[in-house]
């Protein structure tokens, strides 16, 4: 026997209508009811592997120890492979379909150690379809790891280099300046970019305050700012989001609806010129 584990956080895009997310809980529960599930999102946009692996990603620096299952498969019931992959020395292990969404979180956990495929039908729910992988398959893989299972004995060793890569952009620097897409929106409107404000400092060897952002037909010059409310109700411009990474972002309003910017758009950053960061209202009075 290995390791045990006592805590297993979900990602999925089985929504919240429907019983399915409540059930892969059940099944994880009825064998390993010492197990706290922690739900990260059901949310996820039916089959988008990309929006799934970024939210992964951001997440896995706050996760507990434990086994963490991704299920997010435009391929299911597909020959696609179903793998567990362990990191950090056997810290973790995530569970899901070799299409990527894995990827990035197994990078930032220091990168896969272990790997095998779940091909062992034998420990898999036995069900009248294959449709339903995070039920039949992760969960009670999922269980009987958290109750010590070696990885090994759940399935067949892979290289783990032979992983499915995950698909994310990276920024280009071009012509001074950088070229980025928008990773995501959140439910507030704001567009997270693929570059940090150190990126931008360290390029341009200078502190940044402003910023010129063009996409599409627009361009504006935006002030980076800390906070939503340093930017003055109702205006745009960069924010440093919880990620560390820069936000295109509306005080008190949505960026996406505001300016029009969405998922997978490309956004050009130039240096922003030597306008002050922020200007402050002044009130002129006559001198006594």
């Amino acid at each position: 026997m290995s390791r045990t584990y006592d805590t297993v956080s979900f990602l999925s895009d089985l929504g919240y209508e429907s019983e399915h997310a409540g059930v892969v809980k059940a099944v994880i529960r009825e064998s390993a009811p010492h197990v706290v599930v922690i739900d990260l999102t059901h949310g996820i946009a039916p089959f988008d592997t990309r929006g799934a692996s970024l939210s992964l990603a951001r997440a896995v620096p706050y996760l507990t120890e434990g086994i963490v299952i991704a299920a997010v498969d435009p391929g299911a019931s597909s020959e696609r492979r179903l793998v567990a992959v362990e990191v950090a020395g056997g810290a973790g292990i995530f569970i899901g379909p070799d299409n990527g969404v894995l990827a990035p979180g197994v990078a930032l956990a220091g990168g896969a150690e272990r790997a095998v495929v779940l091909d062992r039908d034998e420990l898999h729910l036995a069900t009248p379809g294959t449709t339903f992988v995070a039920r039949d398959v992760f969960a009670p893989i999922a269980a009987l790891l958290a109750n010590g299972e070696d990885l090994f004995d759940v399935g067949t060793e892979i290289d783990p280099s032979l992983l499915l890569p995950g698909i994310v952009p990276i920024p280009r620097e071009e012509n001074g300046g950088f070229e980025c897409e928008v990773l995501w929106v959140d439910r507030f409107g704001n567009c997270q970019l693929n570059v940090s404000l150190d990126d931008l400092e360290t390029s341009w060897a200078a502190p940044v305050h402003r910023v010129r952002v063009s996409f599409g037909d627009t361009t504006r010059n935006f002030v980076v700012a800390q906070s939503f409310a340093e930017m003055g109700q109702g205006a745009a411009g960069l924010v440093i989001d919880s990620s560390g990474l820069l936000c295109v972002a509306v005080d008190s309003g949505s960026a996406t609806e505001q300016l029009g910017l969405g998922e997978g758009q490309q956004v050009t950053l130039q240096p922003g010129g030597d306008e002050p960061a922020l200007s402050t209202p002044v009130s002129l009075r006559p001198t006594p």
